[in-house]
C-alpha cells in the first residue's frame, strides 16, 4: 500500500484510475471539439486543456523513465491541427501509464513533495491530475461525469488539503482565523480539520476521531459524499450537494481563493 495516502491505496489502483480517466478525457475532448469552453477554467478552451494535460503527462513520464534529482520545466506546447489533438493526448497518456506500470518499485527520482516512494508519488499525483481534468473535459462536452470510487475521491481531498494547501502559495486565508472540518460521509476515516489564518497557509490534520466526546470545536463543518466533496474542493462542482453547518462563508472563500 502507498503509505501516507488515505486508506493506503495501492499504486496499481492509482495507475488503473489514471488509465481509465485519461481515455475518458480524450473521448470528451473529441466530442466537445477544440473550441469548447472549460467551465472551471473560463480562460481555457478544450485545446488549452488538452495541451496542458498532454504536456504534464509527458513531463511526469520523464521523471519515471529518466530519473533525476532536480526538476525541469514542462515541455513546450506543440503546434497541432485540431484533428491531431486527441491522438497526441492519447499517446502521451499511454506512455505515462506504461512508464508507471513498468517502473521499478525502488525508483529514485525527483518529486514535488515528500512521499512514501517516488513511484507512489507520481502514480498518485498523475491519477488525480487526470481525474480532475477528465471532469473538466466531460463538463465541457456536456456529458455526465463518470463516477469515481469513494476511496479514490477521499484520497484526492487528502492530497489537496494536507499537501497543496499547506504550501505558501495557498490563498485560503480568511480575514480572521477560522477552523473548518471536512468530512466524507461515505468513507470511514475521511475527515480533516483545517486551521485557516490570515498570515499563513492552512494547517490541516486528519481528525477521524473527532466524533469522540470533547472533540475540537470548529467554526464550519462541510459534509457530503467523497466524490461530491472532492469535486467541490477542487472547484469543479458547486457546493450545493454538500451540507454546510456553522459559519457559511467558507464555500465563497474557497471558490474565490481555493484555486491552484
Amino acid at each position: 500500500m502507498v503509505a501516507g495516502t488515505l486508506g493506503g491505496m495501492e499504486i496499481t489502483e492509482f495507475v488503473e484510475t489514471l488509465r481509465l480517466d485519461g481515455g475518458l478525457l480524450a473521448d470528451a475532448a473529441e466530442e466537445a471539439g477544440p473550441e469548447a469552453p472549460i467551465p472551471a477554467c473560463p480562460e481555457w478552451r478544450m485545446r488549452d486543456l488538452v495541451l496542458h494535460t498532454g504536456r504534464v503527462h509527458r513531463w511526469a513520464t520523464g521523471f519515471v523513465t529518466d530519473p533525476r534529482d532536480q526538476p525541469y520545466p514542462l515541455p513546450e506546447a506543440p503546434e497541432l491541427a485540431d484533428d491531431e489533438l486527441a491522438p497526441w493526448l492519447r499517446e502521451g497518456h499511454h506512455q505515462l501509464v506504461l512508464a508507471l506500470h513498468t517502473a521499478p518499485r525502488d525508483l529514485a527520482t525527483w518529486t514535488i513533495r515528500p512521499a512514501s516512494s517516488p513511484l507512489a508519488f507520481w502514480a498518485r499525483r498523475q491519477a488525480h491530475e487526470t481525474s480532475v481534468h477528465r471532469a473538466d473535459a466531460q463538463q465541457a462536452a456536456g456529458v455526465p461525469l463518470t463516477p469515481l470510487p469513494a476511496p479514490f475521491a477521499a484520497d484526492g481531498i487528502d492530497e489537496l488539503v494536507t499537501g497543496f494547501h499547506t504550501h505558501e502559495r495557498s490563498r485560503l486565508r480568511p480575514e480572521t482565523p477560522r477552523t473548518v472540518r471536512l468530512r466524507a460521509t461515505d468513507t470511514p476515516g475521511a475527515e480533516w480539520t483545517m486551521h485557516l489564518t490570515p498570515d499563513a497557509p492552512p494547517r490541516t490534520e486528519r481528525t477521524a476521531a473527532s466524533d469522540a466526546p470533547g472533540g475540537e470545536a470548529v467554526d464550519t463543518t462541510v459534509e457530503g459524499p467523497a466524490e461530491t466533496l472532492y469535486l467541490a474542493v477542487w472547484n469543479r462542482l458547486p457546493w450545493d450537494g454538500l451540507t454546510v453547518s456553522g459559519d457559511p462563508s467558507l464555500p465563497a472563500l474557497w471558490q474565490e481563493r481555493g484555486g491552484l
